[in-house]
């Protein structure tokens, strides 16, 4: 018998049933012959430096990696070499970074900063009129900026000027202004619960105008919880009365894309905490992903492999041996042909890498779960369990193990009971467990690691014998 592994389910005291997506490892659509899909160590991450603090956001521009670093603005080379460029503040919170045809962006601790690299100079924008600076964006000439209240272009030409006649707002309802983003060269002001859009016509005063038809009744909860993704706007936030979850907006629509189990997951942290929730996606081997940075893991939704098998498509990552802990890879910027990520914990940066699964040279745990295993509430015993893995890729001089333990209530787990994964370059190595007992109603497994075993499991057998009834 051949029982699902993508996802499992397990009990709370509510009493409820509930969904367990695989931590430290990630979901793959491929049809093998073996199954339809299967599971892989997700991916590593590998240090390459340090900088002059922890980082607040990065930006490949002119194929150069530019980040902010405590305070710091700073290009980072292709073999890890810092360079400070300039001071733009701290105030602690996430930096956002865009870039016109000459000149790099830089909203930090409520004020703006041009860096231009063919003068080698960082400026910052002191006009009075600009207003605290909560988001920037760069459109059609002009650097829009948001207080919370207004939209704030700069002068065409003058990115310095601001003249307090050409504000705009996004009015159609009274929520704050929290971000701005670009979609088709398209404005869209992202509010708390609504999205406005805003095209460039021109004219006088404040040159863009709403589009009517095109708002969505949706908004994001903080600045940098809202992001580009499939051509359009994630968003983790809500309508007005309703509590948060996950939204694609496009077309004056929302779509939602979280889950029961990660709506019962947000609803474990607090307003305050989720407004400082990163959302980053990350288009990478057919993957479409969307990271949603909490405080104490990071959930990823894959919108390619959700097409492909039908169902929503999440997993979860972490950087600890035990429990939830943050996933230690933020700010994730394509340079140097691989994803360059920080630490968000350290003034360290490094890079994703599918070669080990390690988090800066420190093992970290994976796990997964079965769907509930039910036999008509008839008893069956199980004779033998069988994990059909692609092993032969564990950490050298490390004798790792794999280890499974059961439930039958969905609450309490029996004993883990290990195996040896193999050795390097065993390749055939069979992970079976023999004796697994019986269930009287239903039974759901788990399978438990750490990235010293660096495997993907492919599909789960099982033997089987029904008991008398």
């Amino acid at each position: 018998m051949q029982i699902p592994i993508l996802s499992g389910v397990y009990a709370d005291t509510s009493p409820a049933l509930r969904v367990s997506y695989p931590v430290n490892m990630q979901p793959v659509p491929i049809a093998s012959g073996i199954s339809d899909s299967f599971l892989r160590p997700a991916d590593g991450i590998e240090a390459i430096g340090t900088g002059p603090g922890i980082d607040r956001g990065g930006i490949n521009w002119r194929g150069t990696l530019y980040r902010v670093m405590g305070s710091k603005l700073v290009t980072v080379d292709v073999s890890g070499v810092i360079t400070i460029l300039g001071d733009v503040g701290s105030d602690g919170k996430r930096v956002t970074l865009d870039y016109s045809f000459e000149l790099l962006g830089i909203a930090s601790a409520g004020n703006l900063f041009f860096w231009d690299p063919a003068a080698l100079t960082l400026t910052q924008n002191t006009d009075p009129d600009l207003g605290t600076v909560l988001d920037v964006v760069w459109v059609d000439g002009y650097w829009m900026t948001t207080d919370g209240e207004f939209l704030v272009v700069t002068e065409l030409g003058n990115p310095l000027a601001v003249n307090p006649l050409k504000y705009g707002s996004s009015e159609a309802d009274p929520d704050p202004v929290v971000a701005l983003l670009k979609v088709r060269n398209e404005v869209y002001a992202i509010n708390r619960n609504t999205v406005e859009v805003f095209d460039n016509v021109g004219g006088e005063l404040f040159p863009f105008a709403r589009i009517d038809g095109a708002q969505v009744e949706k908004g994001a909860i903080g600045t940098h919880a809202a992001c580009n993704f499939l051509e359009a706007i994630a968003m983790l936030g809500s309508g007005v009365n309703e509590a948060p979850g996950l939204y694609i907006a496009t077309n004056a629509s929302a779509v939602k894309i979280s889950t029961q189990e990660v709506d019962e997951i947000l609803l474990t942290f607090s307003e305050a905490q989720l407004s400082d929730v990163l959302l980053e996606a990350r288009n990478d081997k057919n993957h479409q992903l969307l990271y949603v940075h909490l405080p104490d893991r990071t959930m990823v939704y894959d919108a390619a492999a959700s097409e492909a098998l039908k169902q929503p498509i999440w997993f979860t990552l972490v950087s600890t041996l035990d429990g939830f802990e943050q996933y230690r890879a933020q700010s994730m910027v394509w340079a140097y042909d691989r994803w360059m990520v920080a630490d968000p914990q350290s003034s360290a940066f490094g890079a994703l890498t599918d070669a080990v699964s390690s988090h800066w040279g420190e093992r970290v745990r994976w796990e997964f779960g079965t769907m509930l295993v039910y036999n008509e509430a008839r008893g069956v015993i199980v004779h033998e369990l069988e994990l059909i893995a692609l092993t032969g890729s564990v950490s050298l001089g490390i004798d790792a193990t794999v280890s499974t333990s059961y439930t039958l209530d969905g609450l309490t787990w029996s004993q883990d009971q290990y195996i040896s994964a193999g050795t390097i370059g065993a390749r055939q190595k069979r992970l079976m467990w023999a004796r697994q007992g019986f269930m009287r109603r239903w039974r759901a497994q788990r399978f438990r690691g750490d990235s010293s075993s660096h495997f993907s499991p492919v599909r789960l057998e099982a033997r089987l014998e029904a008991l008398a009834v």
